[in-house]
């Protein structure tokens, strides 16, 4: 079964104005993205579907949690999510290529929009590039950080006492 069907909304039979959809995000909807950044989760959405007779515009709220591995110990730790964001779905009379990135085109033809791939990625967007434990207010693991310094130390002193190749010798008598 598919994990991500609960996210097609069927706008066909829907009344003009507003409509609510509440969602939960878990790790099974992470794990239906192939390569995902973000593993594991758990996101409450709430979903405002406004329809009008040319366009639909999508308001999403999340709110919740990430689990993130930090990049500078590998610990994990939550990262907190709390996004509002603004989707604008048009209809079109034919499958038009739209040149604007924050619009979706839909065909007259279609019945249903997924909302999976742009929720995924609003929610991909809102992780930070560089993830660490001070953005959940909490210390890094200092026994991991202890050890990756004590292992980098060790990698350069090999480095160094590496004996130098031998039609090197005279230009480091250059440098003296």
């Amino acid at each position: 079964m598919n994990p991500l069907k609960q996210f097609s909304i069927p706008f066909t039979g829907l009344k003009l104005g507003a409509h609510q959809f509440d969602y939960e995000l878990d790790d099974t909807f992470f794990n239906a993205f192939e390569y995902s950044l973000i593993k594991s989760g758990n996101l409450k959405v709430n979903l405002e579907l406004d329809r009008q007779e040319t366009m639909l515009l999508l308001k999403f709220k999340v709110i919740g949690t990430l689990n993130l591995d930090c990049d500078k110990c590998l610990s994990e730790f939550s990262y907190p999510v709390n996004l509002y964001e603004r989707q604008i779905v048009k209809f079109a009379e034919d499958e038009l290529e739209s040149d604007d990135e924050e619009i979706i085109s839909l065909s007259r033809k279609d019945s249903e929009i997924d909302i999976s791939r742009p929720l995924y990625e609003m929610i991909n967007v809102a992780v930070p590039y560089i993830k660490n434990c001070e953005q959940a207010n909490k210390e890094c693991d200092q026994e991991m950080i202890d050890r990756l310094t004590q292992l980098s130390i060790d990698k350069q002193a090999e480095e160094n006492e590496q004996t130098s190749d031998p039609r090197w010798e005279a230009l480091n008598k250059l440098k003296k």
